[in-house]
């Protein structure tokens, strides 16, 4: 079985770099997510005691005081580091420029959604996962879609 430090590459794509004992994570180790995130964690045979998830862009998970979307403050994360964008200049998403959308399909934040097969891929367009029935809902309801347009109010003359 695998000992020491070592690098594991999962199926889904996310790696695992840190300790290994026995064939398990334990010890020090981080699990590297496709989507740019990472999970530094404290492991103990393959179980995390203690860690924290940084976002692909650098914001760091807090469970205590979690302030982030919130409902009082609904800015993005990259508008929180750099500010606003000037009157008339909307910001849709916090990657920005945002993802061109294929179309028919959703921005569910960490890839792409095909409502008609139900799979969800990266923004590479490989394999995430398959949408359940909630998930199926919840991205219809709430994610950005291909065909949406933005509109700009134009003032009666």
């Amino acid at each position: 079985r695998m000992e020491g430090f070592g690098r594991y590459e999962l199926p889904t794509g996310t790696e695992y770099r840190g300790s290994l004992w026995d064939g398990m994570f334990h010890g020090e180790g981080e699990l590297l997510l496709p989507n740019g995130g990472r999970f530094r964690a404290l492991w103990v045979r393959g179980v995390p005691t203690q860690g924290k998830y940084v976002f692909a862009d650098g914001l760091e998970y807090e469970e205590e005081k979690w302030h982030y979307c919130d409902g009082y403050d609904r800015r993005f994360y990259t508008e929180i580091c750099s500010g606003f964008k000037p009157p008339g200049i909307p910001q849709l998403t916090n990657r920005d420029p945002p993802k061109i959308i294929p179309e028919g399909c959703y921005d569910c934040g960490d890839g792409f959604y095909y409502p008609k097969t139900r799979v969800v891929v990266d923004y590479r367009h490989k394999f995430l996962r398959n949408a359940d029935d909630d998930e199926h809902e919840w991205i219809l309801r709430t994610c950005r879609k291909a065909w949406d347009i933005t509109t700009e109010h134009k003032p009666k003359p």
